[in-house]
């Protein structure tokens, strides 16, 4: 059986949970289930602390993992990265008390906080300077204003919580992480299967059917407003003179395109969603 890490609590894991069950997986229950199997197909599910499931996967204990790129990097697990999953994003920075840093250069020397000492201690060592790490369990923005460090480095969406802690951001974007699936192996049995599915749920995600029947004529301008992934797919209607089109088309596009098309002489214009796709 293939043996895959998924999160049990924190940010990723009910995103990943969904997604897996939109892949066709069976998964836990009960929220304190640690380990579940799926007989049906041919898989294992661990549910561990995402910071961990680099660290079991690097070593081989499970075949194939889903975390954050961050924890993957932070790490320094023999795991790689094989896929991107579309979910987690989080953008990782330096940040300081308000006016005292603006470049990277000016924190040699200092005490910098963070929960992820490996992946700053490593990017820090790249661009020549030198700091004194204090690791921390989340919370960091506190440690300026309690006197434990001089500046952090912490994931910042909006920069809320650093502004209300007196700090704000300066310096390179450490990392741009996301949700991954990471393996030390991804020739393993089942690991194609499963990236295929989970591919499958991103598009899913990503893109709508849209169904419109047109004037045969118009056709052509048609297809060049929704070409689809390879080609439309056209089908003739009793009236000769129109024919029935249907095509993928970027779900965020999708009202732009409809308002095209209906300009252009498309009628009875319909967009449904799209549960799997393997493409």
């Amino acid at each position: 059986m293939l043996r895959i890490a998924v999160p049990n609590k924190g940010s990723l894991a009910e995103t990943a949970a969904d997604m897996l069950a939109e892949a066709g997986y069976i998964g836990r229950r009960d929220p304190r289930d640690l380990h579940v199997v799926d007989e049906r197909n041919n898989v294992e599910f661990f549910y561990l602390r995402p910071r961990d499931i680099a660290t079991y996967v690097g070593s081989g204990a499970l075949d194939v993992g889903i975390t954050g790129r961050d924890l993957l990097l932070d790490s320094a697990s023999e795991a790689t990265e094989i896929s991107e999953l579309g979910f987690g994003n989080s953008t990782f920075r330096f940040a300081g008390p308000t006016s005292r840093y603006s470049a990277l250069h000016e924190l040699e020397g200092a005490r910098v906080a963070t929960s992820y000492p490996g992946l700053v201690s490593r990017f820090l060592k790249t661009h020549g300077v030198s700091v004194k790490l204090i690791p921390l369990d989340g919370a960091v923005e506190s440690a300026v204003r309690l006197g434990v460090a001089d500046a952090v480095a912490d994931v910042v969406s909006t920069g809320s919580t650093l502004r209300k802690a007196g700090l704000e951001v300066f310096g390179p974007v450490l990392l741009e992480s996301v949700a991954v699936l990471i393996s030390a192996n991804s020739t393993l049995p089942g690991i194609s299967t499963l990236q295929r599915r989970l591919h499958g749920v991103l598009v899913a995600q990503q893109f709508v059917l849209m169904d419109f029947d047109c004037p045969r004529e118009l056709l052509d301008a048609a297809c060049e407003i929704a070409p689809g992934i390879e080609s439309p797919t056209v089908s003739p209607l009793h009236d000769p003179n129109w024919v029935a089109v249907r095509v993928m088309v970027p779900r965020a596009d999708r009202n732009d395109v409809m308002d095209k098309l209906y300009d252009l002489g498309a009628r009875a214009i319909l967009v449904s969603a799209i549960h799997a796709a393997r493409l």
